[in-house]
């Protein structure tokens, strides 16, 4: 396939790319012209195959081929309906997998859109990333908070330390040390930094609590503090097996430092390609 021709193609399926509620899609009216089949029939059968794959790899078939209705002209200003479906990014990739690879078009579409969802997966991945980060910072500012509000009654770092340690063991049914070693946390690091998101944001509404708690209650000393923020860790943690969410048996996540690295050079990268 020649330069032009795969730059014509190109411009031609971002040209043909249509938003509906706030979804990127493609008319399967408009994708069978664009890989060149002739009979919408023909080309039906393709679409039948990726619905059936789409099925296979757990999806909600509707979400990526929602049935719609085209009004197309007939001739002497008559209009009539015909059926047509909307197919996603994911839907037109597995449309264009079932299709006849002889075609030039096809095959050009198998890899765009194989491209394409591949960019949507990468820019998925990046917004979870970004968010466990979040929540890692936003953390690390409730417990600063807490820590404030407990030293004001009586409690020194070392007593908050001893508090968060308890707390962690009523979430994680584990001492930290013992889940440390079953999560591959260094010692010398805290467990936070290697939770997945929910396990960090469970921590996060545990200590929230007990900051609200401790101040609305007036409570005062290391023993009474300790007691609420127990309680409310053992709350959170029902909450969660409630749900068929057992905190202790997440696997582990990779050390949020190290993702805080990489999305920062990754930030410093496009700034750099943007001044060029």
């Amino acid at each position: 396939m020649k330069s032009e021709q795969i730059r014509e193609l190109f411009s031609n399926f971002e040209a043909a790319a249509i938003e509906f509620d706030g979804v990127e899609c493609w008319s399967a009216r408009e994708l069978q012209r664009l890989l060149g089949y002739s009979k919408w029939e023909n080309f039906e059968k393709a679409i039948g195959k990726a619905k059936i794959a789409c099925l296979n790899a757990g999806e909600v078939v509707e979400n990526h081929f929602p049935d719609v209705r085209k009004v197309i002209e007939a001739g002497k200003g008559a209009r009539h309906e015909i059926g047509d479906f909307l197919l996603t990014r994911y839907a037109c990739y597995l449309t264009a997998q079932n299709g006849d690879s002889r075609k030039e078009e096809v095959a050009f579409a198998q890899n765009y859109f194989a491209v394409q969802t591949r960019r949507a997966e990468l820019v998925e991945k990046r917004l979870l990333e970004n968010e466990r980060v979040k929540a890692r910072e936003k953390l690390s500012q409730t417990e600063k908070q807490l820590s404030g509000v407990l030293y004001e009654r009586g409690v020194d770092s070392k007593g908050f330390g001893i508090i968060r340690s308890k707390g962690d063991k009523a979430l994680f049914n584990l001492p930290t040390d013992r889940l440390k070693r079953k999560l591959g946390v260094p010692a010398n690091r805290p467990v936070a930094d290697f939770l997945p998101t929910i396990s960090i944001k469970a921590k996060d509404l545990s200590a929230e609590m007990t900051s609200l708690n401790v101040q609305s209650k007036d409570l005062r000393g290391q023993g009474r503090i300790e007691r609420e923020h127990v309680d409310n860790n053992k709350a959170v943690r029902k909450m969660l097996r409630d749900r068929g969410i057992v905190p202790e048996e997440l696997p582990p996540a990779e050390d949020v430092k190290k993702i805080e690295r990489k999305l920062k050079a990754e930030e410093k990268t496009i700034l750099e390609k943007k001044k060029k």
